[in-house]
């Protein structure tokens, strides 16, 4: 396994999808930060301390991190198809439930690094405009929250991972069925039923983005597991499709 995914990162190292994933990171802190010199009664939004770790972490769970780590993760699995190399690879040969279990877990890695990296931007900036405000408490709670989202985002998009893979009609349809699935955790959250099971904001429940009692955090957590489930089955299938 270790071998696998040592192999699996250098593959990653030399492809652009890493830069992507990287741009789009960057570009989420620009666009928030563009939005916090909006004022309201005569006061930016970016004045306030923790503003922008808070806007900028919703913002990209709604629209865009879970899209690029959906993108990243299918990409991952179904670039030997792709790339027609699938074949040649069965020549070694390789286990490829392994192998299909080394690019998830290098998914989830890098789901994890690129909120990390989100936090990473926001923290330095907020350190830039306000660090006599900032407080060890609120910056610990927010890398917590980052580091959380990192890991429940995953979990949530998993399936559209699998499920992309399992297709085989190319990894970048993974990047608009995540989009849709997160866009829609926005009317979800306006309904208090809803976001306590809707995947997308049963993670800001756990993460502690969202007040939520232990009942809520509970229920986010086994509707987690249940995608986490789901797409280990998909997942099963599409090697059992492959042999």
């Amino acid at each position: 396994m270790k071998d696998l995914l040592w192999a699996e990162s250098q593959k990653l190292h030399r492809s652009k999808i890493l830069w992507i994933a990287g741009f789009a990171t960057v570009m989420v802190g620009l666009i928030v930060f563009a939005q916090g010199q909006f004022t309201f009664y005569d006061r930016r939004y970016i004045d306030g301390a923790g503003w922008f770790m808070t806007a900028a972490q919703s913002l990209a769970t709604f629209y865009v991190l879970p899209a690029v780590i959906a993108l990243l993760g299918s990409y991952m699995i179904c670039r030997e198809e792709q790339e027609d190399t699938l074949k040649s690879l069965r020549l070694i040969p390789v286990d490829e439930v392994k192998l299909t279990l080394a690019k998830m877990i290098l998914a989830f890695v890098f789901s994890v690094l690129i909120y990390l990296l989100l936090f990473a931007i926001t923290f330095l900036v907020e350190a830039v405009l306000h660090l006599e405000a900032l407080s060890v408490g609120l910056v610990l709670e927010n890398l917590k929250i980052y580091f959380l989202d990192g890991v429940g985002v995953f979990f949530a998009i998993s399936p559209i991972i699998a499920l992309v893979a399992r297709m085989k009609k190319g990894y970048w349809l993974a990047l608009v069925f995540a989009e849709i699935y997160s866009f829609a955790g926005l009317f979800a959250s306006m309904s208090q039923q809803l976001k306590t099971v809707y995947p997308m904001t049963a993670v800001f429940n756990i993460s502690g983005y969202y007040n939520a009692n232990m009942f809520q955090v509970l229920i986010g957590v086994v509707i987690l597991m249940v995608c986490v489930i789901l797409s280990l089955l998909i997942l099963k299938g599409l090697n059992r499709k492959t042999k």
